[in-house]
């Protein structure tokens, strides 16, 4: 950001807080609300975002909504008919085809006005109220205002189009790019999607990676490529510090058996592996030196090469500063975990579920998310 935009943002670390300033933003709405949710449930949350989307259209706010039909198939399509009926529109992404299932909008984007955006992990269900400690997952969100946020709005108005996932009539547009980066002084905004080639996304981390000498990360699905690993197993080679919070609760156990595959060697070279330990994690959360990354995206095969994703790499000394403490508190509730320990925890059944998890994660479902896109773009 622009040094006078500096203190334009605040990071959300709790539901609670999460919630409440979404509702502030959008009660404060004048002309436009553009809301993106992966995972939108029926729910106190979900109704009170749903109100407060009716109350802007009665102020004559225009209102879209976006939703994943995956993510939030339990939803049913007569939540939205009040928002409609009220001169709203709602789309569904992607919907449901067992010829392109695989393909998913990740993504989690409110944006008011193209003034005042937010961004992170957050999904709209009530597994995420409370403070992520006593009750409630845990994750992280940020809020923004000023360019970025232009730029937020711009890139849901992309994914807005493209909702009915008629790719063979987008890809003809070749200005009509998911896979991109937009930058700025002090932030830039990485937007990834499926196809080939690597995305800006891990293009950035590649980079950052290749100096670092400072790495802290908080994963909540952890299952990085093989270039990625071998990166951070350089940086703790050449002295620097990895350390990872990772799930120690998780809601997709087959996710957490496929990273816990990988501590072996990671631990073995000095990478530090702490697993959170109050509720389950959801957060996602990278510094690499003075950078850090915020958004939807994991470190997995689904958010590296699958999903479509968002993420903002910032250099704000001040946004930077108050990321390392927010990894520093969370880091108190978490146990390390020792080599030799794990190294003694791990019977070979449990190793072979390991296994197996990473195969199904880290090649069956992106063989099967590759195939369907190919099939798409015939």
């Amino acid at each position: 950001m622009p040094e006078s935009e500096a203190r334009t943002f605040e990071w959300l670390t709790t539901g609670e807080r999460a919630f409440a300033a979404a509702g502030d933003a959008m009660r404060a709405a004048q002309r436009s609300i553009r809301l993106e949710a992966y995972m939108y449930a029926d729910s106190q949350p979900g109704l009170r975002i749903l109100s407060a989307l009716l109350e802007a259209r009665q102020r004559g706010v225009w209102v879209q909504v976006l939703v994943d039909a995956v993510g939030s198939i339990e939803l049913p399509d007569s939540f939205w008919e009040p928002l409609r009926a009220a001169g709203g529109e709602v789309r569904w992404f992607n919907p449901l085809s067992l010829e392109r299932f695989a393909i998913r909008d990740h993504r989690k984007l409110l944006v008011c006005d193209e003034a005042v955006a937010f961004i992170g992990g957050f999904n709209i269900a009530p597994e995420y109220e409370g403070d992520g400690v006593t009750r409630g997952w845990c994750d992280l969100g940020l809020r923004v205002e000023g360019e970025l946020a232009v730029a937020l709005a711009a890139s849901f108005d992309q994914m807005f189009a493209r909702a009915d996932f008629h790719h063979r009539r987008i890809f003809r547009l070749r200005r009509f790019a998911a896979k991109r980066a937009v930058p700025a002084p002090d932030w830039r905004l990485l937007l990834s999607g499926p196809g080939r080639g690597r995305n800006p996304f891990q293009r950035a981390l590649h980079t950052d990676l290749a100096d670092a000498q400072s790495v802290q990360i908080i994963s909540a699905y952890f299952l990085p490529t093989l270039r990625l690993r071998r990166l951070m197993i350089r940086v703790a080679r050449r002295g620097g510090r990895v350390q990872l919070i990772l799930a120690g609760k998780s809601d997709v156990p087959v996710t957490q058996l496929a990273a816990r595959s990988l501590y072996h060697r990671l631990l073995k070279a000095g990478v530090e592996i702490c697993e959170y330990q109050p509720q389950i994690l959801h957060a996602k959360l990278l510094l690499l030196d003075s950078a850090v990354y915020v958004g939807s995206a994991n470190l997995d095969p689904r958010s590296l090469r699958i999903n479509y994703e968002l993420m903002v790499r910032f250099t704000n000394t001040e946004i930077v500063e108050q990321a390392r403490a927010i990894f520093a508190d969370t880091l108190t509730r978490c146990r390390r975990i020792e080599l030799e320990e794990w190294r003694a925890s791990r019977p070979w059944w449990g190793r072979l579920k390991q296994r197996w998890a990473y195969f199904l994660l880290a090649r069956v479902d992106p063989y099967v998310a590759s195939w369907q896109y190919r099939k798409l773009r015939e």
